[in-house]
């Protein structure tokens, strides 16, 4: 079945590389995905399989049926694109101006899809079922997980594979970590509210922009300082915008940034902290201020048992060069979630290749990737698939006899 499963996929990768271009000069921002999961369904309905639309609000899941019975392997892929304009000159450039894939969910839906299609097409000698999960709004918090599962999309589901096609790795790897492989992402927003007045006659005014480039300086001691250097955590700041004219010293000053952290107790102090900065500074300044914290997605842990499945199983995948445990990323994932409530993986699969120009990082507007690693992924996430479904049919039957 392995066999024959590599050998489909290897026969759709042209038309798995067509419809990932498709997806690339359409992109649709989180929560504004219209023509995309549209597009997932016809793909399903073609198949004749089973599917719920608008699922937690955007979302597709389609359900693949072996003709045995056995457990049932959820796989998940995100479809959103992000504000960005793309700069690459490709035949298949985003269409839309300001919006682009820039991390790869058309890579990682048009993957998804394909692998639905090769499997089921051997699904009189599958033993379990195969869900596919094809989620919305990944970039955006609260994300799509959370709703989706809400509606449903884990019923039943004993696993869960996922993957990131990922520029930092080169391709032929695969990349997998036990435990906490991504971080949680949360973000912030300071308003400093002075009062403005004349560039040429400060002292009558109380300048935002100084004090929020104080905060800017300050913030940063904070991870330097004051956390643990045992403990991992980054604050960035992202943004900062204030007035609109040379000679006028702006009311108000605005930061956005993120903090990323692992530990629950590290995010908590990180927050303390932000706070008493905040205020001590623009008090001390005469200045008042508006501070928003938006904790954002947990971090993503992946269970150990399915992580060393998931690695034995891409070792068995011939395009898969190199297998490597991977550091832990300060990026978050809403996948998070998916593996909160069932046990599972999520691992990344290298699309790096400098002579094609995949080298780009994530939400780079001359990101890009490698297409031949769409067709690894594909093969490592049935691979471990099949690895699961047929452990534990062995295991049952060993139970009955």
């Amino acid at each position: 079945m392995r066999t024959a499963l590599f050998k489909r996929l290897e026969e759709l990768y042209p038309q798995m590389v067509e419809l990932r271009r498709e997806f690339h000069r359409h992109p649709e921002l989180s929560f504004h995905e219209v023509h995309t999961p549209k597009r997932i369904a016809e793909f399903y309905e073609k198949l004749e399989m089973p599917i719920r639309t608008e699922v937690g609000g955007r979302g597709v899941v389609a359900v693949l049926e072996g003709a045995l019975p056995g457990k049932t392997v959820a796989l998940r892929a995100d479809f959103d694109a992000l504000p960005i304009n793309d700069e690459k000159d490709v035949p298949y450039k985003s269409t839309v101006p300001g919006v682009m894939h820039a991390c790869g969910h058309d890579g990682h839906t048009s993957t998804l899809l394909h692998l639905a299609k090769a499997l089921s097409e051997q699904r009189d000698q599958l033993a379990g079922r195969v869900v596919f999960i094809h989620q919305f709004a990944e970039e955006i918090t609260p994300g799509g997980a959370k709703p989706m599962i809400e509606d449903g999309c884990l019923d039943g589901v004993d696993v869960l594979f996922g993957t990131h096609l990922w520029s930092g790795f080169p391709t032929g790897t695969v990349a997998y970590k036990t435990g906490r492989i991504m971080a949680a992402a949360d973000s912030f927003e300071i308003v400093v509210k002075g009062r403005g007045g004349h560039g040429g006659i400060p002292h009558e005014a109380v300048d935002s922009i100084v004090i929020a480039s104080q905060l800017v300086s300050q913030l940063q001691q904070i991870v330097s300082r004051f956390i643990d250097p045992g403990h991992t955590a980054v604050l960035s700041i992202g943004s900062f915008h204030a007035g609109s004219a040379f000679n006028v010293i702006s009311e108000t000053a605005t930061l956005k940034g993120t903090v990323r952290t692992f530990d629950r107790d590290v995010r908590e102090k990180i927050i303390t902290l932000m706070e008493r900065m905040i205020k001590g500074t623009c008090e001390s300044s005469g200045a008042d201020y508006r501070f928003t914290y938006d904790r954002g997605y947990p971090p993503v842990v992946n269970h150990e048992k399915e992580t060393m499945m998931l690695k034995e199983a891409a070792q068995r995948v011939a395009n898969v060069k190199n297998v490597v445990e991977t550091e832990a990323l300060m990026v978050g994932e809403d996948v998070a979630y998916y593996l909160e409530k069932v046990p599972g993986t999520f691992f990344l699969t290298g699309s790096g290749n400098k002579e094609l120009s995949s080298t780009y990082p994530h939400h780079h507007p001359m990101f890009d990737i490698d297409e031949n690693a769409m067709l690894i992924a594909a093969q490592t996430l049935g691979e471990a698939t099949l690895s699961y479904l047929e452990q534990h049919r062995y295991e049952a039957e060993e139970i009955k006899s």
